[in-house]
């Protein structure tokens, strides 16, 4: 998985022009949470669709906590850790959260 390292409020502004014509996923994940350590696993393992049409973010929750709270007030979300939201057009499509995170279930939602 190639992700892309989600550190400043000025990405959620690209993200949001991004998703006009990509989706976005975006994974926050806590770096000392063996939950979170077990989602990040499973997103890693191989996927079913093509990655390189859609932007993956990871964002590390414990070092830019106010960046999530950003993006759960953004994207209207409720703020989970780990969470993955997936942006299309702008908006939440889709979120989950702890060992509901699935490559499967995302990928109904990015096909």
């Amino acid at each position: 998985m190639n992700w892309i390292s989600l550190t400043d409020k000025n990405q959620l502004d690209k993200i949001v022009e991004d998703s006009v014509s990509k989706d976005v996923v975006i994974f926050k994940h806590s770096t000392t949470c063996p939950i979170s350590m077990a989602a990040r696993m499973r997103l890693e393992s191989p996927w079913q669709i093509d990655t390189n049409t859609v932007d993956f973010y990871f964002l590390d929750l414990l070092a830019y906590r106010s960046l999530s709270n950003e993006i759960a007030s953004r994207f209207n979300v409720h703020h989970e850790s780990p969470q993955i939201v997936v942006i299309r057009k702008g908006e939440a499509i889709y979120d989950n959260s702890h060992l509901d995170i699935s490559i499967s279930d995302t990928e109904d939602i990015l096909n």
